[in-house]
């Protein structure tokens, strides 16, 4: 904790900072049980933290949708700010069309994105951005196989899964160089 004009800042497991103004009667809570740098985490605490997908699927969970279903998820948690379509909407950026090749480029999930997984990794993790990780692994899917749809990836029936997501092909797979040595 930083403590500077009766300002305290604190920052939570899940990297969001909570601020406490107690000059002007603004107060946010500590959390309960905090990480802090040098201290030992906890099997429950490090729970939040184990959910990142692989590029090749590793670590996908159970469950499973199809553009069908992902579209009422979508309309629901997610067209306010991306469009109705995914085109984009009051200043959220666009989830469909896109290049590379133009002038500036127009990165979106189909046109940059070069594996699924990614796609299912950052809505598990970050979406909707008022309430992230609330939405179910069922439901993730579901809204990964509708904006795939929408791109013309897979079809509207295509089932998404641990098993059949990694093998989905990007159409920028071949866009990055993979340098890490794996």
């Amino acid at each position: 904790m930083f403590m500077r004009n009766a300002v305290s800042i604190f920052v939570t497991a899940a990297g969001v900072v909570a601020l406490n103004v107690a000059s002007i009667g603004l107060a946010a809570e500590a959390p309960a049980n905090p990480v802090a740098l040098g201290s030992a985490i906890s099997e429950a605490q490090l729970a939040d933290w184990d959910l990142i997908v692989a590029p090749d699927g590793q670590n996908l969970p159970e469950g499973s949708g199809t553009a069908a279903q992902g579209q009422a998820v979508y309309q629901q948690q997610c067209a306010a700010c991306h469009g109705a379509a995914g085109e984009g909407a009051s200043g959220s950026p666009a989830l469909v069309g896109g290049s590379v090749s133009t002038t500036p480029p127009l990165l979106t999930v189909g046109s940059y994105w070069p594996h699924a997984s990614t796609l299912f990794d950052y809505v598990r993790r970050a979406m909707p951005p008022t309430a992230p990780k609330s939405l179910s692994n069922t439901e993730v899917y579901q809204v990964t196989a509708y904006v795939l749809h929408l791109h013309g990836v897979i079809a509207e029936d295509f089932v998404l899964d641990k098993n059949t997501l990694p093998a989905v092909q990007m159409p920028n797979r071949e866009g990055f160089t993979d340098v890490s040595g794996n």
